[in-house]
């Protein structure tokens, strides 16, 4: 059986699953997730090999209506990494039960469910070049799954899709299943990764990755979106010694800063020590994690605040 390889592109809005279905696809905590929104920045790689087929699944921010210049950044790289890819994966979500109108009646049938705008304008965006694979996410949320069937109907009449998945990333519920439709769409080419290759991105990239997944955890409001992570020092022992990782947390405003140390800098200190945890399971050795929070006002509308904390280089992979 000849070889397959492509990359494939995870497209979809903020927080309808993306990077819980690059981790299932995996079977790793690779990407950072988080109730939320706009929680991925980059794009990240993350190598599957799948029978014979080798897939470089993108996982890409969500698509949204930027507010600042990061905000374009973000739509700028997932925009790269469709027209990038030899396969696109539109992923979207099941409507959540609890947000939908309530019927009068228990009997009483109400309007099918249709889909959402900001999907309606994705799909109309997405190149007709590469094959689109359509995967309705968090189908688990509905206990009836006929009343999904109107959605993913409507869903096929937009455009063409080479298959359409209905799954639960969380559950890993149809990952396998989208595995074995993108496999027989990446074009026949020799294998570009090794077989135990997870990502090409850097150790220290998920290092940062992993201290800002813990502050989206452990705080709230504006925080999250305020903060960025900068790897300072990251020093490798040439033995069994530990890995030395010096980073600073960027915030907007002084308020902002109290919040992430907290009082008596316990916050800050938990932080870092669920980073630590995260990291050492990715480099399976121990780390010593030192942390600084650090104001720098407006850096997500400045281009060269954004380029010197990595998000503004033009890379999709």
């Amino acid at each position: 059986m000849p070889r397959r390889s492509g990359r494939v592109a995870l497209v979809g809005r903020p927080n309808v699953g993306k990077s819980t279905l690059l981790n299932a696809a995996l079977g790793h905590p690779l990407a950072i997730v988080s109730p939320m929104p706009q929680t991925t920045r980059d794009a990240i790689l993350g190598i599957v090999h799948h029978g014979p087929a080798e897939i470089a699944l993108l996982d890409t921010p969500g698509l949204h209506r930027p507010r600042t210049e990061l905000g374009r950044v973000m739509n700028q790289a997932a925009r790269e990494a469709a027209r990038s890819a030899d396969v696109i994966v539109f992923v979207t979500e099941a409507p959540d039960p609890a947000r939908l109108p309530r019927r009068v009646k228990e009997d009483e049938e109400g309007p099918p469910l249709a889909p959402h705008p900001g999907d309606l304008t994705l799909l109309a965006d997405l190149g007709s070049e590469a094959p689109v694979v359509f995967v309705l996410n968090k189908v688990d949320r509905m206990r009836d799954k006929a009343l999904l069937l109107p959605l993913l109907d409507a869903f096929a009449k937009l455009r063409e899709f080479a298959a359409i998945v209905p799954i639960s990333a969380l559950r890993e519920d149809g990952v396998q299943r989208v595995l074995d439709e993108v496999a027989k769409l990446c074009p026949e080419r020799d294998w570009g990764f090794a077989p135990d290759e997870l990502t090409d991105r850097p150790t220290r990239f998920f290092a940062a990755e992993y201290v800002r997944e813990q502050i989206l955890r452990a705080t709230k409001a504006e925080v999250p979106h305020a903060s960025a992570v900068q790897i300072e020092r990251y020093v490798e022992p040439t033995g069994a010694g530990a890995l030395h990782i010096d980073a600073t947390i960027h915030v907007e405003r002084p308020g902002q800063k109290k919040i992430l140390i907290g009082a008596g800098a316990e916050q800050l200190k938990r932080i870092g020590t669920e980073a630590r945890l995260r990291i050492e399971e990715l480099v399976g050795r121990q780390v010593n994690l030192k942390l600084w929070v650090r104001v720098t006002p407006e850096w997500r509308e400045s281009l060269q605040q954004l380029e010197e904390l990595g998000y503004n280089k033009g890379e999709t992979s």
